[in-house]
C-alpha cells in the first residue's frame, strides 16, 4: 500500500481555476464543483475547500490569506466577496452545500 501525498496547494490551485473559469455564473460553478467531487477527494480536503468557498483561498492560523496575492491562487467567486444581500449569501451557501 503506497500513502497517497496530502497536497492541498495543488488542490487548491484546482479548485480556484475552476472557479476562475467559470466565471460568475453560479450555476457552472456548482456544475465544476459537482463534476471534479468525483476526481478530487474532497473529503480530504474539506478545510481547503471550505477555506475556497468561503474566504476565497487558504487560510492560516489565525485566518490569513495564503495565497500572496497571487490571483491565481484566489478566487472572487467566494462568500466574503459577494453581495452584502441575504439573496445573494443564500446562494453562494446552497452551492457550497452541493
Amino acid at each position: 500500500d503506497e500513502k497517497e501525498k496530502f497536497e492541498p496547494t495543488v488542490f487548491r490551485d484546482t479548485i480556484v481555476q475552476g472557479l476562475n473559469e467559470a466565471g460568475n455564473d453560479l450555476e457552472a460553478i456548482a456544475k465544476f464543483l459537482d463534476a471534479t467531487g468525483s476526481r478530487l477527494d474532497y473529503r480530504r480536503y474539506a478545510d481547503t475547500l471550505f477555506d475556497i468557498l468561503v474566504a476565497g483561498s487558504m487560510l492560516a492560523p489565525g485566518g490569513t490569506r495564503i495565497d500572496d496575492n497571487d490571483k491565481t491562487k484566489m478566487t472572487n467567486h467566494c462568500v466574503f466577496f459577494a453581495d452584502e444581500d441575504h439573496d445573494a449569501i443564500r446562494n453562494y451557501a446552497q452551492v457550497s452545500t452541493c
